[in-house]
């Protein structure tokens, strides 16, 4: 892959454009990646309303009928519902990894199995979450590149 940056004066926004010689898994990724740097999703901390970048979410939770949704560092709620933010964030970069948690692929570090065929993520900033036997072939699908775009 070659990557050009040029800086352009008269440009008023950035322009990105992504040549390929057939479109594929990669091209579909990399397309989706750009997008989703521009999608965000209106959330809360201590009764103020933020809008977050997708691009800084390491997974979403549902406890107890209320969506959570952690970054690197903070943790903030949501009035969204799991199945609408996993419906919303489709092509982003996030999978179902159990019942109750979608995960951005992107802020995966390492995997390793556990036993009853479950898996123990460890994301960039050393949490760890665990993918559920029922949600496995999702994440290998997506590590793979065979994800059905």
């Amino acid at each position: 892959m070659k990557i050009t940056a040029e800086q352009d004066l008269s440009c008023s926004e950035i322009e990105i454009i992504v040549r390929y010689p057939r479109k594929g898994y990669q091209v579909n990724r990399i397309v989706d990646f750009l997008q989703s740097l521009n999608m965000q999703i209106k959330c809360d901390i201590d009764n103020t309303e933020r809008m977050i970048n997708v691009s800084d979410i390491y997974y979403i939770e549902s406890v107890d009928k209320k969506t959570f949704v952690y970054l690197e560092k903070d943790v903030y709620h949501t009035d969204f519902r799991l199945y609408q933010l996993k419906d919303k964030l489709k092509g982003s970069g996030f999978v179902q990894i159990s019942k109750s948690c979608i995960l951005n692929i992107n802020t995966l570090e390492s995997i390793k199995p556990l036993f009853n065929s479950r898996m123990e993520a460890t994301l960039k900033n050393g949490e760890k979450v665990y993918i559920n036997r029922n949600y496995l072939n999702g994440v290998k699908e997506m590590l793979r590149g065979d994800e059905k775009i």
